[in-house]
């Protein structure tokens, strides 16, 4: 049986990507049992596939469990650090700051290292940073959806492996994996966290983490058991590594439907048409579309200039600013009106100032869909129809 899904608005907003068929008739599964062959099947090719998403070798132990990515932040906290750790914070927006609360209540000592509005923390200042003090871990927000603000995440761990080796790399890569370049062996990350409903263009519902030795390491070695019971990886990694090497063995419910809808979308990045690598480079080349419009209309976006021009504002969205005079009120409605979705401001200092245009997964993939010229050609006749010239 071939699905299609009914026709509806294109959605270009950042958080949120157009999902395929086949990964949405995957969901609408029939119910399967999480110890049947198929499901099992399944869930092994999930994990080897997410280390072959971000580069990572066997050492690095995927964790897949019911949630959302926010989720992740907890599970991190709670298995690899303990009261009184310290942890440095890059803050480049909104899901920084938020990062940066969920450590608060687990006792762990922040030093949060700002930057203005669409910037980000300079290499000079993050080096300053760790020779100061002395870190568990450094948090970076690999691609903060708030401000659009790209994170060098290859040149931030060779910083952090040069100054303070002991320090683990921890990446919010919610918006970012398989959008944005990510190498987990070879640049030294110990840790990501993210979830399905962007890059990986599956429905949301799942947290995901990817694990590595040293981030194991900091685990096993902990001086207090985890104070938690259903985010303890005491429970969780046994059921991962028997889901690679069997017997099965259960914990808690998995979220089968969506573990077979992310097997397909996976499925889809790696072995597909458009290979991995060719993804990120259209991705890219949607970015550069879409912010080149931009300047040529004279609008200004929301990452600083000169971060612009060094190649720290993100390629899966697009920042911008409201011209003079005009409203949320005069775009957003009027583009869905026009059958496409983007996104209002969310970053709390300035949220009714900007939008935010997604361009990611099949917005990008399949250029049947031409959905970056639809875009662009509705956004100028929006903004004409408003009074902007």
């Amino acid at each position: 049986m071939k699905f299609q899904q009914d026709a509806h608005e294109t959605l270009m907003v950042p958080g949120f990507v157009e999902f395929e068929d086949d990964v949405l008739y995957e969901n609408a599964s029939p119910a399967i049992a999480p110890v049947s062959p198929e499901f099992v099947t399944a869930f092994n090719n999930v994990l080897k596939n997410l280390r072959k998403i971000v580069y990572a070798s066997n050492s690095t132990q995927p964790i897949v469990v019911a949630g959302s990515g926010n989720m992740g932040w907890d599970m991190a906290t709670l298995n690899v650090l303990e009261p009184g750790d310290k942890v440095l914070v890059l803050q480049t927006g909104h899901f920084s700051d938020l990062y940066d609360d969920s450590l608060q209540p687990y006792g762990i000592q922040t030093t949060k290292l700002l930057a203005p509005l669409g910037n980000r923390p300079s290499l000079n200042e993050i080096r300053a940073a760790l020779k100061k003090d002395s870190y568990q871990a450094i948090s970076i927000t690999q691609v903060d959806t708030s401000s659009g603000v790209l994170n060098d995440v290859k040149a931030i761990a060779s910083l952090v492996h040069e100054v303070s080796p002991s320090t683990l790399v921890f990446v919010d890569a919610v918006c970012s994996v398989a959008s944005e370049e990510l190498r987990f062996d070879d640049w030294g990350i110990d840790l990501i966290l993210t979830a399905p409903q962007q890059g990986l263009a599956t429905p949301p519902g799942i947290s995901i983490m990817l694990v590595g030795p040293r981030a194991l390491e900091a685990y096993e070695n902990r001086n207090t058991p985890p104070a938690t019971y259903f985010l303890s990886w005491d429970r969780w990694i046994p059921v991962m590594r028997s889901f690679e090497s069997g017997p099965i063995k259960y914990f808690a419910t998995p979220p089968t439907n969506l573990i077979l809808a992310l097997n397909k979308s996976l499925n889809n990045i790696l072995n597909g048409d458009v290979s991995l690598e060719e993804r990120l480079q259209k991705t890219i080349q949607a970015s550069n579309q879409v912010k080149e419009f931009a300047r040529k209309m004279g609008l200004k976006q929301l990452v600083d200039e000169d971060l612009q021009k060094a190649g720290g504002a993100a390629n899966s969205l697009t920042t911008i600013r409201y011209p003079d005079g005009i409203t949320a009120q005069d775009i957003l409605p009027k583009m869905a009106q026009r059958g496409i979705i983007i996104g209002a401001g969310i970053h709390q200092t300035c949220k009714d100032e900007y939008f935010r245009i997604g361009h990611i997964g099949s917005n990008v993939i399949d250029k049947q869909r031409n959905d970056i010229e639809r875009l662009l050609e509705n956004l100028k006749e929006v903004l004409e129809e408003a009074g902007y010239r």
